[in-house]
């Protein structure tokens, strides 16, 4: 039975795994040793609704002291300047598979027009209104479930220190110098400080540097190159001004990838992600300060796309970057940690902690099926991206593998942006489900063969929905008034925030 857990990392990865264990088992000891030789990378972040509910609904991180501590901005979505319109919004509300009575299709077939899709649901018209949240009949803010998080990353990290220790875990800084392992796996760390620690099971969380997974047990690593060629990123951004607080991230086409902004109360976060085998780092400094010229010092930092082959190897499991990476364009890695995080907890209770080999060969195959429905995702982005003609650009339309999202893809080039057969087409894991692939593909304009036209009666009601959904969005709170609001002593956070 597993009576001591060692989380080896102190970011965001370590201290999310770390609270899991604890708070769902409390009977387990668990140890977070993490190195302030190394500390964390220190940017801005998004998440996605994966994330929101593991935080307030897996975990029951009461929202007051997270909002104060933590200070979060709410994200309805993605705004993309992308393919051949002037923006396209991908939100975490209903979708465009969605159906609303009297129309005959999903919304997804009425948007063809750039303005029918800025109103085609009423989160995608808050958004390009720069809206967060709608006011209820008595003018109050109604704070629905629908968004994420945009985070300064050092803040999410201190504020998950400060509840791993309420919770129960022990903390110790410290750095790893030696591992020692026989054939059951690791046996022992042997640290700076001249002490040794030991466990039942060791989760590795130390990043990009894989320390006990990849570096000490040698587990192989699979690259998602043939998909996804960027490998670079510069990094930086600037005290916010007069800026509105956009409750979005927003994705940017760039000569030879693309760039991010995430937005904070105070701060503005830009990163551009790109090839290094089509622009040198001068050279995406240059592009990258020209498109954003508040942009202070920058800095870069390169990774590598893929995942290893198993996630948990004798006696040791990797969580977050220790376990794979895929780049931010859908800023998934959070919400992948507590994915991994819900896994390990969920496998560990099953099994009365008394883990045989099948718990960890099906725990490493929905780990890669995750990694690999994320990969098949971010394909789509650029495989169709027709916004700008450069050498890196047509290398994506005609190189990139589609890996899992061709079957998708092939549905929607002979039937149109139809979910009906969803269930075949998406892997097992996958988070975006058909309204992901559906904005998409749709908000790309990627042609299809299917032939529908809205009769005059429907375009008179689609316009009238469009409409109401235009109206209610323009009345909505902002990001400031919605700060204000919860900051409010007259505040009552709903039920959904408060695990219930």
């Amino acid at each position: 039975m597993i009576q001591k857990v060692i989380v080896l990392g102190g970011g965001s990865a370590g201290f999310m795994a770390a609270i899991a264990l604890k708070a769902k088992i409390p009977a387990l000891e668990v140890l977070v040793i993490r190195s302030k030789e190394i500390g964390i990378i220190g940017v801005g972040e998004g998440s996605t609704t994966g994330l929101t509910r593991f935080l307030h609904n897996f975990l029951a991180v009461h929202p007051k002291k997270f909002f104060d501590q933590a200070q979060p901005i709410w994200k309805l979505g993605l705004k993309f300047l992308w393919g051949p319109r002037r923006s396209f919004n991908y939100t975490f509300g209903p979708g465009l598979d969605s159906l609303v009575t009297p129309m005959s299709k999903r919304l997804a077939y009425y948007c063809d027009a750039d303005e029918a899709m800025d109103n085609a649901e009423v989160f995608a018209a808050m958004m390009a209104r720069d809206r967060v949240f709608l006011r209820d009949r008595r003018g109050a803010m109604h704070m629905h479930s629908s968004f994420a998080y945009h985070f300064e990353n050092e803040k999410f990290v201190a504020y998950l220190e400060q509840y791993a220790g309420v919770v129960g875990v022990k903390m110790l800084d410290d750095t790893v110098r030696q591992v020692t392992q026989d054939d059951s796996g690791i046996t022992g760390l042997n640290l700076a400080s001249g002490s040794t620690q030991a466990a039942d099971l060791y989760v590795d969380c130390s990043g990009f540097a894989s320390v006990l997974l990849s570096k000490t047990l040698g587990e192989p690593y699979d690259s998602f190159r043939s998909t996804l060629f960027c490998d670079r990123a510069v990094i930086g951004g600037w005290d916010r001004g007069d800026e509105p607080i956009k409750p979005y991230t927003t994705c940017e086409t760039m000569n030879s990838g693309w760039a991010w902004q995430i937005e904070h109360e105070h701060r503005i976060n830009r990163g551009y992600v790109y090839c290094s085998s089509f622009i040198s780092d001068e050279e995406a400094e240059r592009e990258f300060r020209a498109a954003n010229p508040k942009v202070g010092p920058t800095r870069v930092v390169p990774f590598l796309t893929g995942c290893y082959r198993r996630n948990w190897v004798n006696n040791v499991v990797a969580i977050g970057n220790a376990s794979g990476f895929v780049e931010p364009l859908e800023a998934t890695a959070l919400s992948v940690i507590a994915t991994q995080a819900r896994m390990l907890v969920g496998t560990l209770i099953d099994a009365d902690r008394e883990i045989r080999p099948l718990h960890t060969a099906y725990f490493s195959d929905m780990n890669r099926r995750l990694w690999e429905s994320i990969r098949s995702f971010i394909a789509i982005h650029y495989k169709f991206n027709t916004r700008l003609d450069t050498p890196f650009w047509r290398e994506c339309r005609e190189k990139t593998d589609m890996a899992s999202a061709q079957a998708y893809v092939d549905f929607y080039l002979e039937n149109g942006p139809s979910g009906y057969w969803q269930q075949l087409q998406l892997e097992t894991f996958d988070q975006f489900g058909a309204a992901g692939y559906i904005a998409l593909l749709v908000g790309m304009k990627v042609p299809h063969r299917a032939s529908f036209r809205a009769s005059e009666g429907e375009k008179k009601m689609w316009g009238q929905y469009a409409g109401d959904n235009q109206q209610v969005a323009s009345d909505a709170f902002d990001v400031r008034q919605a700060l204000a609001a919860v900051r409010s002593s007259k505040w009552e956070w709903p039920g959904h925030m408060m695990g219930q």
